[in-house]
């Protein structure tokens, strides 16, 4: 960071939900957007040293935990250094002028069409077509003045390409947000970061009875709160898994103490990044 100035990497074009999070997350500083099109080309860009910091969401509330992201973050050496929860409002936009009885197609990430498909089933006629992403679905339809198809995504990148709002937060459940990651250049990490009360590590397991529960109970010895556990598949060992963990502290030491005693039934521990709880902010 220079000053009030930085670069952030976010996955997808300028009007995403991504974008959005950083916003709001580095709200004291003058943010510049570095877009992507896809995680794997976010985690590339960082890895050229395209910014300092890149936003990745990690789960939502209602669909899920997106996977692939949990390897990408642990296999690019970027550290953790922050988290935002951000209410996800899906609107259903499309050029001035239209009504939704006018359209036939809808494009939006796909995650965005699982999130408010049961808006559409009172409009059979409209087919629902899966996009890269919620704001270049915006952006295409506005460049191209496409009549007739509909986007959902964010209203700020309704407004950003100037279509119209035709029902607003059209999504199943209004109590959905999305959780996304701050990650940073180890090399590069603030040198007052703050006091840290949230950690993400990852680790293996032996191939014990009950290998789990001791760590976990090591972990509720030290006070420490596991606020999500997640096991993936290691790629290439049979019925062998790892598993990343997100932690919750009042005392970093004890947190770190806690990874002394654990380490003797574990293997591979990757501590992925310690930070402060995220702010929930309502969009």
């Amino acid at each position: 960071m220079d000053g009030k100035y930085m670069k952030v990497v976010i996955m997808g074009g300028y009007g995403t939900f991504h974008e959005i999070a950083a916003h709001h997350y580095f709200k004291d500083v003058d943010v510049e957007i570095v877009t992507s099109e896809s995680f794997d080309d976010m985690f590339r860009l960082m890895k050229q040293g395209a910014a300092l910091h890149a936003i990745s969401a990690i789960e939502n509330s209602v669909a899920g935990s997106i996977l692939p992201n949990y390897q990408l973050i642990h296999d690019s050496g970027l550290q953790i250094t922050g988290e935002i929860y951000l209410r996800i409002c899906q609107n259903l936009a499309a050029l001035p002028g239209q009504t939704i009885n006018d359209l036939h197609e809808v494009y939006s990430h796909p995650m965005a069409i699982l999130q408010s498909k049961p808006f559409f089933d009172k409009y059979p006629h409209i087919r629902l077509i899966d996009g890269r992403d919620t704001a270049s679905c915006m952006r295409d339809i506005s460049v191209n003045g496409l009549k007739g198809v509909g986007a959902i995504g964010s209203r700020f990148a309704a407004e950003k390409y100037d279509l119209e709002i035709l029902s607003a937060s059209i999504e199943t459940n209004k109590k959905n947000y999305t959780r996304f990651l701050i990650m940073t250049d180890p090399e590069r990490l603030p040198s007052n970061p703050g006091a840290p009360d949230k950690a993400s590590i990852s680790f293996a397991l032996s191939h014990e009875i009950g290998s789990l529960a001791k760590v976990l109970s090591i972990f509720s010895y030290f006070n420490i709160n596991l606020s999500k556990i997640q096991s993936l598949p290691i790629i290439g060992k049979e019925w062998e898994y790892l598993f990343y963990v997100d932690l919750e502290f009042s005392d970093a030491e004890k947190y770190r103490q806690s990874l002394i005693s654990a380490a003797p039934f574990i293997s591979g521990l990757c501590q992925m990044g310690m930070y402060r709880k995220g702010e929930v902010i309502m969009e």
